[in-house]
């Protein structure tokens, strides 16, 4: 893409200082948000955009309405009072408005001054008359101003932060350095898609696209502008996950697994439950992976009570059977625990010895367990991200299971598979992924999909209830426990009021106890307990010694109580959907109707009400994902910033599904033909493929 231009002194490759009006200041502000280049500067998109014909004349804004208004500031200063605040009079043709802050008067203070025309946007209140309280705002232009960059009819507003609007980086300054860089630089931004792509797509060139994206003639210039550029972000990710796919399948030779023993097959003959049809096809399709001698790289995804754990224990007994050993990685102690605790009875059963490693170790103890470890004596090992400390090593691993994969650094799984010889590696998520998302992140994996609850499962009823409501609640709780049924009391624990919240959790159990459920056998169990605590707990409760478990979130995953049949959540604002959605999995387990019922404090946010109303809306994992990702956003859902960025400044995963297929089958269909690059019409993209995103995903091979 960055050639020099003849006629400029400055390309795309330029350093952004060099550009007018820059200088090295102003170039380390920019730095500070990724822009070091012109090119960079190019690639920094509005967040969005004001159409003058949707602006409201302030004479016909009207009270609880969203508006966006655009005025020249008349009057603005600091009032004192009871309350001090920062007060704009802001006036168009048609009338004056008040705009208010609370908050940040002394950076507001210095944003504005009399004569500049800014943007508002909020809802308009009524306090003696008709005011703006904290809206957003962008500025257009300032007072005197040659305004040759903001007249257009579509205006973009750039992301900014305190930091870069004192350095003059708000919208109006990012207009006026975005329009230089393009008459200086546009023309000598080269192609980056290849001529037959942008033909078969119908997409528009790039230096058109970029002048439109910032400076967009009508809304349909720059609609097209915006599918060329997600079209070119989706299309070499794609590129990328298709070539490491293609590679893996032809290079790396791995182990072949040729037999299923007399273990596996009594162990499965033993279960004292008929696997379903879904786990039998996922099985089959982990064999026939297992068996060739190509490196296994599969995702089970499967909803809450699906069924995995056994699937990876019926896989990690294949490799045991076949000479290697076995480790399962999860990302919290607490799961590595459950883990452990779910499956050593299984192995011990068959004499196959399996270790848990974690943090609390002593150094003698840790010596001891390496040893074992490095000897081949123990074959299963479960544990955190302390698996891929230096210290371990493997006599001769075979098989990686990773659960909940996507709470992983790509470096930590990088080094787990890195302790065997081109190990199989088995990934689970109980975190349903969207589509788009699973062709994003893991377009290089075959994915298995448990898409069948064990039978006899019924649909957990789920209710949504105030604080208000509990002494209902607990009656009802007690009707239960008549039956013969159990229930699960959990509250949030969350990292950063870790010691608050084990408090409060500890206290509710001392005051269930000895009040409300004093007749009734109430268990604790929270994270602080020693492994063997939390097992003694879980037994007795398994096997029915204990009515009530009281617990903090530890028991999110892996546990199996067909004869709990009510999950209370308390303060269920506080946890995240999927968390939710997990802990409502832990009942319906058995042939009774079940219940989770949802207790929210006072006032909760919007997010808050949204979350707990999509769970009583629905039990279907997969809607509960979609959800969740509208709320929360792909960063903080699946930790793609653990998958190393994967550039996407303007593509939506969750919108844009159409642009990810059409750009998934243009490079499949490349790799397919060209697994090298080498065609000719092809020198554009290999340029650009190897300049940026090789560097950027030199990892993500490992799921």
């Amino acid at each position: 893409m960055l050639s020099v231009n003849e006629k400029n002194t400055i390309s795309p490759d330029t350093p952004v200082q060099y550009l007018k009006g820059i200088g090295p200041k102003r170039a380390a502000v920019l730095q500070s948000v990724g822009i070091s280049t012109v090119e960079d500067l190019l690639y920094y998109f509005p967040r969005r955009y004001i159409d003058r014909s949707t602006i409201t004349p302030i004479a016909r804004i009207r009270p609880d309405t969203e508006v966006t208004i655009v005025g020249k500031i008349l009057v603005c200063q600091i009032v004192q009072g009871r309350r001090k605040r920062f007060v704009a009079q802001v006036g168009d043709s048609s009338g004056i408005v008040q705009c208010v802050w609370f908050q940040g008067i002394r950076y507001i203070s210095r944003a504005f001054k009399n004569g500049d025309t800014v943007a508002f946007s909020g809802k308009a209140t009524v306090y003696r008359s008709i005011q703006l309280v904290h809206p957003d705002f962008d500025k257009i232009y300032e007072e005197n101003e040659p305004d040759g960059i903001n007249t257009g009819r579509i205006i973009p507003l750039y992301p900014s932060s305190e930091k870069l609007s004192a350095m003059g980086f708000d919208s109006r300054g990012f207009r006026r350095v975005i329009k230089s860089a393009l008459s200086g630089a546009g023309d000598s931004v080269k192609e980056t898609l290849p001529d037959f792509i942008l033909e078969e797509n119908k997409l528009t060139g790039l230096q058109n696209a970029l002048r439109h994206m910032h400076f967009p003639d009508n809304w349909q210039s720059l609609e097209r502008a915006r599918t060329r550029l997600k079209f070119e972000e989706l299309f070499y990710l794609q590129l990328f996950l298709a070539l490491e796919r293609d590679k893996r399948e032809f290079s790396h030779t791995g182990i072949s697994f040729s037999k299923t023993g007399n273990l596996t097959k009594k162990f499965i003959g033993n279960l004292h439950f008929e696997l379903t049809n879904a786990q039998k096809r996922v099985l089959r399709e982990i064999y026939d992976d297992m068996k060739s001698d190509r490196v296994m790289n599969r995702l089970i995804q499967g909803d809450v009570g699906s069924g995995k754990t056994i699937i990876s224990v019926i896989s990690m007994l294949i490799a045991v059977e076949n000479g290697y050993q076995a480790a399962l990685m999860a990302p919290t102690e607490i799961l590595a625990e459950q883990h452990y605790i779910t499956i050593h009875k299984w192995f011990d059963a068959l004499g196959i010895k399996t270790m848990l490693l974690r943090g609390g170790h002593t150094a003698s103890q840790r010596k001891e367990i390496y040893k074992t470890i490095a000897s081949g004596e123990v074959k299963i090992v479960v544990g955190t991200h302390a698996l891929v400390q230096d210290q371990v090593e493997f006599k001769n691993l075979g098989l990686v299971v990773i659960d909940e994969q996507h709470r992983f650094g790509v470096m930590q799984r990088a080094k787990l598979m890195g302790k065997g010889s081109n190990p199989d590696v088995l990934l689970m998520t109980a975190t349903p992924i969207p589509r788009t998302m699973a062709l994003t992140l893991y377009g290089d994996l075959d994915v298995s999909v448990i898409d069948e609850l064990p039978s006899g499962r019924q649909p957990v009823i789920t209710v949504w209830r105030r604080a208000s409501d509990k002494p209902k609640i607990y009656s009802f709780i007690k009707d239960i426990v008549k039956k013969g049924q159990q229930i699960y009391i959990v509250y949030p624990l969350l990292e950063e009021s870790e010691k608050i919240d084990l408090a409060a959790a500890t206290e509710e159990y001392e005051r269930l106890s000895q009040t409300v459920f004093k007749d009734l056998r109430l268990g604790l169990m929270h994270g602080k307990m020693k492994p063997e605590e939390k097992e003694e707990v879980m037994n007795k409760f398994k096997s029915g010694d204990t009515d009530i478990l009281v617990s903090t979130t530890v028991i999110e995953v892996g546990v199996d109580v067909p004869n709990a049949t009510v999950m209370l959540i308390e303060h269920a604002e506080r946890f995240g959907l999927t968390q939710l959605h997990q802990l409502r999995g832990r009942v319906g387990r058995g042939k009774e109707k079940s219940y989770c019922i949802l207790i929210t404090g006072g006032r909760i946010s919007n997010e808050g009400v949204a979350r707990v109303q999509a769970l009583v809306n629905t039990n279907d994992g997969f809607k509960i994902a979609e959800e969740d990702l509208k709320l929360r956003g792909p960063g903080e859902l699946y930790g793609i910033r653990q998958h190393g960025d994967l550039g996407l400044k303007i593509a939506d995963l969750v919108t844009d599904g159409d642009i990810l297929d059409k750009a998934r089958k243009s490079a499949v269909k490349i790799v397919k033909e060209h697994p090298d690059l080498s065609a000719d019409n092809l020198k554009v993209l290999k340029n650009r493929y190897f300049k940026i995103y090789k560097e950027r995903f030199g990892l993500i091979n490992v799921g």
